[in-house]
């Protein structure tokens, strides 16, 4: 790439992934940390697909939303880009994220506020983080430099629940009482590569998973003892075995070390055991704000026979069958399913039916079988509906369909195709991730008469 010399800019917008937008002679550049009318000199750090990308050297005019974040290493680690913009301001850019996204797929239609936190800090109930040395050879832990894998030291998350933090700094003394070796991506060598931290809010449970290259190490035992000893709110600690050279955390060999192998946590009144695997909301004050509004829009009543694709551990379904006449829920996780049977029988729930099978056969196959639901949840990964899904939903045709979404730009696109025959109702953004660019939506669906 050719070497371009720093320049100064103006930031006119944010973009789909939080960062400033500047227009420069070069083309569109994309700069961190940098919030609509802010001025700036620029360095242009690398070119990709037609775009540039840059950093902040000097500041030269700031915004009235620039506040001062609570956290010293937010610039560095990549996983806040909003630490020093004010929430106000993080609320209404979430809220235009959606609106554009509608607007790019000719869709008119009203965007309500996105719902916030009254406190937006320390709401992560999962953390993972990497175990390693730094260059004086002290053990730390933190988050990858973005776009690497330089691991920033942070002792203090402000966004994951405090618990997390008391705990990895036991798990780092273990590490060295116990003269272990945190993994070297170069070289290969070491024991452990990650920890995983998962916390109840409405259960005094954590639940950590430690990631080894090994599946027996010396000691094992003492250790698990000693962790338990210093960190008495554990309630079930996981082996995780990964010993390839990869970029992914989890291996798919794993043992229970210390208590069940699950913990529990509650949405809505209904009782959840989460295993290591398992996905669960990640916030859990605004879960369930964001059930609580799914059901809103679903407006179930007794007669109503709901499918929940995509279901997960069976939080949606779970909590619908206390209004519905029946729930069917399909997920592709064999694991989750399991958990999904386990969870409706820990809540006495027996009007819930749990399928393990890909949404698309799931779909055809209750078409085929003129399987009749009068409401259906669909709640996919990033990538949104598959397009034989959307036909066969077309087909189906249920009264209403409640869409929830963790990608604007996807779910304007899928929501574009049903409203060939949906009216849409209502669009309502909420934040679960303060702090960063992601944005979860619902929209609710009702057929056209």
């Amino acid at each position: 790439m050719p070497q371009f010399k720093p320049f100064s800019g103006k930031c006119v917008d944010i973009s789909f992934e939080g960062k400033g937008v500047v227009k420069t002679l070069y083309g569109t550049c994309f700069v961190d940390g940098l919030f609509p009318g802010e001025e700036a000199e620029i360095e242009i750090q690398y070119k990709r697909a037609g775009s540039f990308f840059g950093k902040v050297r000097r500041l030269i005019k700031k915004s009235n939303d620039r506040i001062q974040p609570l956290c010293g290493v937010c610039t560095a680690c990549g996983g806040c880009q909003f630490q020093q913009y004010a929430y106000s301001a993080q609320l209404k850019y979430k809220t235009n994220k959606v609106k554009n996204a509608f607007k790019r797929h000719n869709i008119n239609v009203e965007v309500l506020d996105t719902i916030g936190m009254e406190n937006p800090y320390e709401y992560r109930n999962k953390i993972q983080v990497p175990i390693g040395r730094d260059p004086h050879g002290h053990i730390v832990s933190g988050f990858y430099r973005s776009g690497t894998h330089k691991i920033i030291p942070i002792d203090k998350c402000y966004i994951e629940n405090p618990k997390a933090s008391e705990i990895i700094t036991q798990f780092k003394r273990l590490i060295k009482d116990f003269r272990y070796e945190p993994y070297n991506e170069d070289t290969g060598y070491g024991l452990f590569r990650h920890i995983l931290i998962r916390t109840s809010y409405h259960y005094d449970d954590v639940m950590v998973t430690l990631v080894t290259t090994k599946d027996e190490f010396k000691g094992k035992n003492n250790f698990v003892q000693e962790f338990i000893k210093r960190c008495p709110n554990i309630k079930c600690i996981v082996q995780n075995i990964n010993p390839r050279d990869t970029n992914v955390i989890l291996g798919e060999k794993e043992r229970v070390l210390y208590g069940s192998g699950h913990i529990k946590d509650s949405i809505l009144g209904v009782d959840f055991l989460i295993s290591s695997k398992s996905f669960f909301q990640v916030n859990p004050v605004q879960v369930e704000v964001l059930y609580s509004k799914a059901l809103e829009f679903a407006e179930l009543t007794k007669k109503d026979k709901v499918f929940d694709a995509y279901c997960g551990i069976g939080t949606i379904s779970l909590i619908a069958s206390k209004q519905a006449d029946s729930v069917v829920g399909v997920e592709i996780v064999k694991e989750a399913i399991i958990d999904a049977k386990r969870n409706a029988k820990l809540n006495k729930i027996d009007n819930a039916e749990f399928i393990c099978d890909d949404a698309v056969n799931a779909f055809e196959n209750f078409y085929d079988n003129k399987k009749e639901f009068s409401v259906v949840f669909v709640d996919p990964p990033r990538k949104g509906l598959d397009e034989k899904v959307v036909n066969t939903l077309l087909k189906i045709k249920p009264k209403k369909i409640v869409y929830v979404s963790c990608d604007p730009e996807t779910l304007a696109r899928d929501v574009e195709l049903l409203s060939k025959s949906y009216d849409i109702k209502r669009v309502q953004p909420v934040d679960m991730f303060p702090m960063t660019f992601h944005v979860e939506t619902i929209v609710g669906l009702s057929l056209k008469k």
